[in-house]
C-alpha cells in the first residue's frame, strides 16, 4: 500500500488545476487516471478568455508555456444566430498577456499539456491506466483500491468528470436528466466561412431550442462541429440527436453550403454535460468534488473548462488549510461548497435566465434584432460570452429597466 496525503481521482483540468496548486506546500499528491495521455476528450475544443485568465492565475510561466507550445487556434471573437437566422458578432476582449482572447484546442492536446505540467513534479506522483474499483473512507483516512494496486490518504479529490466514480460511490447520486445536456462532436476538415478573426459560432435554431448547433474553428482548416441539448427536452420530444445534427449539417439553409466540399474527420461520438443549474453537495468527510465531476458546467453555453480550472484552484486553497488546521470532516469541508459557489452561483443563475429566453423564439429574436443598435443589448451579449464580472452584475433587475426602457 502506498501512503500520500491526498489521492486526486482525474487528470483533466481540474485534478491538474488542483495537483499544480498544492505542489509545493508540503504534501504528497497522487493523480490517478484510468487513461494514458495523451487522450481524447469529447468536448466542444473552445477556450474561453476566462480559460486563458485561470491558467495565468496558476503561474504566468504556466501561461506563457500555453501560449507558446500548445496547437489552438486563435479566435477574437463569437458570432451568435437566432432562430430566424439574423446573426450577430461579439468581440471579446484582448489581454496584454495572449495573442488571442481566447483559442480553440482540441482537448487531446489541452489536457495533455495540463498533464504535463504536473508529471514531473517532484511531489506528485501520476499513475495512468489506473481504474478505480473501490474507495473506502473511515473517520481517519481514505483507500482507493484500483486494478493495480492500493493507495492511502487523508483526503480524496475526485476531477473525474460527468460519470466520476467518486460521486457515485461517496455521495451516491445519479444523473438528474432535468440538470442535464446531451452533446454529440465531430471533426470536419475544408468547413468555409469562417469570420475573417476566427469566432466561435453558436446557431440557435427552432428545432433544437434550448440548446444550439455549434461549428467551431480550429488548426489546419479543421473544426469542431457539434449539437448540444437539454436531455429532458431530447426525452420529451424522442429526438435522435444523431439524426438531428446530420440533417442541419446537410439541409439548414444557414450552414449546408459551408459543408459543401467539407469531410468528416470521425464518427460522431457523444458525451453528457451535468450543468450548473442547481445546487449540490460538492463535498463530505474527506472529499471534495472538483469541475464536471461537482457539476460545474454553465447551463447557457455549455462552458466548464475555466470552472473546472477554477475549482481547483479553490480546493488547493481549502485543501492547504485543512492540512493546516487538520480538519477533514463534512462540517469543515462545507467551507469549501460555500467559497465555491460564492464564486460560480450568480454567473449559473444569470445563465439558467438566458437559457430560459431560449424557450421563447421571438423574444430571442428581437434581442439580436436591435444587439447592433444598442449598446445595452450588445453589453448583455458580451456579458455571457466573455466578462464573468459582467455577468454577475447582469442579474441586477437596474439592468433590465435600462434594456426595456432606454
Amino acid at each position: 500500500m502506498k501512503n500520500y496525503d491526498i489521492i486526486i481521482v482525474g487528470a483533466g483540468p481540474a485534478g491538474c488545476a488542483c495537483a499544480h496548486q498544492l505542489s509545493g506546500k508540503g504534501l504528497r499528491i497522487a493523480v490517478i487516471d484510468k487513461d494514458t495521455f495523451p487522450r481524447d476528450k469529447i468536448c466542444g475544443d473552445a477556450l474561453s478568455p476566462d480559460v486563458v485568465a485561470q491558467l495565468f492565475r496558476m503561474g504566468i510561466a504556466l501561461g506563457q508555456d500555453f501560449e507558446q507550445t500548445v496547437a489552438k487556434k486563435g479566435t477574437h471573437g463569437v458570432r451568435l444566430f437566432a432562430p430566424n437566422q439574423t446573426s450577430v458578432d461579439v468581440t471579446m476582449a484582448s489581454t496584454e498577456h495572449t495573442h488571442a482572447p481566447g483559442y480553440v484546442s482540441k482537448r487531446i492536446d489541452f489536457d495533455n499539456f495540463m498533464f504535463n505540467q504536473i508529471k514531473n513534479l517532484p511531489d506528485v506522483e501520476t499513475f495512468e491506466q489506473h481504474k478505480v474499483i473501490k474507495i473506502t473512507i473511515t473517520p481517519e483516512a481514505v483507500t482507493v483500491e484500483t486494478d493495480h494496486e492500493t493507495l492511502h490518504a487523508k483526503t480524496i479529490v475526485g476531477a473525474d468528470g460527468a460519470n466520476s466514480v467518486v460521486r457515485r460511490q461517496l455521495l451516491k447520486t445519479n444523473i438528474e436528466r432535468a440538470h442535464h445536456y446531451a452533446g454529440l462532436r465531430q471533426y470536419y476538415q475544408n468547413v468555409t466561412g469562417f469570420h475573417e478573426k476566427n469566432h466561435v459560432e453558436l446557431h440557435f435554431y427552432d428545432d433544437i431550442l434550448p440548446g444550439y448547433f455549434w461549428i467551431f474553428p480550429l488548426p489546419n482548416n479543421q473544426a469542431n462541429v457539434g449539437i448540444g441539448m437539454s436531455a429532458t427536452e431530447i426525452s420529451k420530444r424522442r429526438i435522435n440527436l444523431k439524426e438531428k445534427l446530420a440533417h442541419i449539417i446537410q439541409h439548414h439553409p444557414a450552414v449546408k453550403d459551408r459543408f459543401k466540399n467539407a469531410t468528416p474527420l470521425e464518427t460522431v461520438k457523444g458525451f453528457g454535460l451535468p450543468v450548473g443549474s442547481k445546487k449540490r453537495a460538492c463535498s463530505g468527510h474527506r472529499f471534495l468534488l472538483l469541475g464536471d465531476a461537482a457539476c460545474l458546467i454553465d447551463p447557457f453555453s455549455g462552458e466548464g473548462i475555466g470552472n473546472a480550472l477554477r475549482s481547483g484552484r479553490i480546493a488547493a486553497t481549502h485543501l492547504v488549510q485543512a492540512f493546516q488546521e487538520n480538519k477533514f470532516d463534512e462540517q469543515y469541508n462545507k467551507l469549501f461548497d460555500r467559497g465555491l459557489y460564492a464564486k460560480l452561483w450568480r454567473e449559473f443563475q444569470f445563465s439558467k435566465f438566458f437559457l430560459n429566453i431560449l424557450s421563447y423564439p421571438k423574444l430571442f429574436n428581437a434581442i439580436f434584432g436591435i444587439a447592433n443598435k444598442s449598446k445595452v443589448v450588445s453589453k448583455l451579449l458580451t456579458g455571457i460570452i466573455d466578462n464573468r464580472d459582467l455577468k454577475k452584475s447582469l442579474v441586477s433587475p437596474s439592468f433590465y429597466y435600462r434594456l426595456l426602457f432606454k
